[in-house]
């Protein structure tokens, strides 16, 4: 009974779109219906009766419609560093990042760093402001044209949206595990967290000498008086330069040294889904067909991450791990991985942003982000 109805609702929907043509926002505006629930229960009931709309050629306009009037226009517009600019840029019509952070963090901000970026004299630019669900990660950061922040880089979900020059995919997991850090990879996250916060360069990745004496304070970190003043004699401490330090500094001092080496690499399984991959043929990928044809594309991807404080590791080539000894492809395993050849594309060095020096490997197509 539920799948008749359901098909019916659909083939209803589909025979009332067939003749409307949306050529301006008048148009729009003349079958647009807004209906406003109090009650969130209420709400997630008529979205699940009217899931065939969503789905229809207007749904997706129908989802950020509806996303901008639950905030409202008026939060929108404060949530915004610079509101005189477009929410949907021409000419092809593609999101904002405001867009983008209204729809995972609930907020129109148009900056994916955490929190709040105090410029002085009053001005401050707008992150995101707390924990998020799903995530973000950008073929930008790679380029280091941007930095994303803790919040979008480690979700409640294993789940996050991927940015490229020219739409949005989607990475996930189907084991939480993946998230998980070890005691080591914890302190790792702390230090840099309170190095971002000290950051005034949007996410350049140096900070002025007492930003790094607030860092020290934070994290209980305790340099020897002669390195300390070989990191603060520029002036400016870059990360990467600091890190290297921590890297040689033994953890009782607040470094990351581990003379013990109990610490393995992770290794775990991630899946990439494009909605428009590219051509394949038939649909299939075979040589049989000749006719090229658009198919969105799931690509399962092996990714091996090595300790990031151990210094030989962090200076030496990795290689990728294969999955086909694992008895469940979602599971995390610490155990040593096998040796397999490492593969590249734009995707991993997105992934990276995330584990920092992932080797990953696949089989078949490789995945694409454009």
């Amino acid at each position: 009974m539920t799948t008749i109805l359901f098909w019916n609702l659909q083939q209803k929907v589909d025979a009332a779109l067939e003749g409307i043509s949306v050529e301006s926002a008048i148009d729009f505006q003349k079958v647009l219906r807004i209906i406003t629930f109090t009650s969130r229960k209420d709400a997630f009931n008529m979205l699940l009766a009217n899931i065939p709309l969503f789905r229809s050629r207007l749904g997706a306009m129908l989802f950020l419609i509806s996303s901008l009037l639950s905030r409202g226009l008026d939060c929108i517009q404060a949530d915004r560093d610079d509101p005189s600019q477009p929410l949907v840029t021409a000419p092809f019509g593609h999101a904002s990042q405001e867009i983008v952070n209204l729809l995972l963090c609930g907020e129109a901000v148009p900056n994916v760093f955490d929190g709040k970026m105090d410029l002085g004299g009053g001005m401050s630019l707008k992150g995101i402001p707390s924990d998020v669900e799903v995530g973000f990660l950008t073929l930008l950061e790679s380029l280091n044209l941007c930095k994303v922040g803790q919040y979008l880089k480690c979700p409640k979900w294993p789940i996050w949206v991927v940015g490229s020059e020219s739409h949005y995919t989607v990475l996930f997991a189907l084991n939480p595990n993946v998230q998980e850090e070890n005691e080591l990879e914890e302190r790792e996250s702390k230090i840099r967290r309170a190095f971002d916060a000290q950051d005034q360069s949007g996410g350049g990745g140096f900070i002025a000498v007492e930003g790094f004496q607030q860092v020290l304070r934070d994290t209980d970190i305790t340099f020897p008086s002669d390195k300390l003043d070989d990191l603060c004699n520029a002036g400016v401490i870059v990360w990467s330069e600091f890190w290297q330090a921590l890297l040689q500094l033994d953890k009782r001092a607040g470094g990351m040294k581990d003379p013990t080496g109990l610490m393995g690499k992770k290794q775990f399984t991630i899946y990439h889904f494009n909605g428009i991959a590219k051509s394949v043929l038939n649909g299939s990928g075979n040589t049989g067909g000749s006719t090229p044809i658009q198919r969105p594309r799931i690509c399962k991807l092996n990714v091996s991450v090595p300790p990031r404080w151990t210094q030989d590791e962090y200076l030496a080539d990795v290689v990728s791990s294969s999955a086909s000894g694992s008895k469940n492809d979602s599971v995390l395993s610490l155990a040593p991985p096998v040796q397999t050849a490492c593969q590249h594309a734009p995707l991993v060095d997105c992934i990276r942003t995330r584990w920092p020096r992932a080797a990953c490997s696949w089989s078949g197509d490789v995945p694409s982000i454009v």
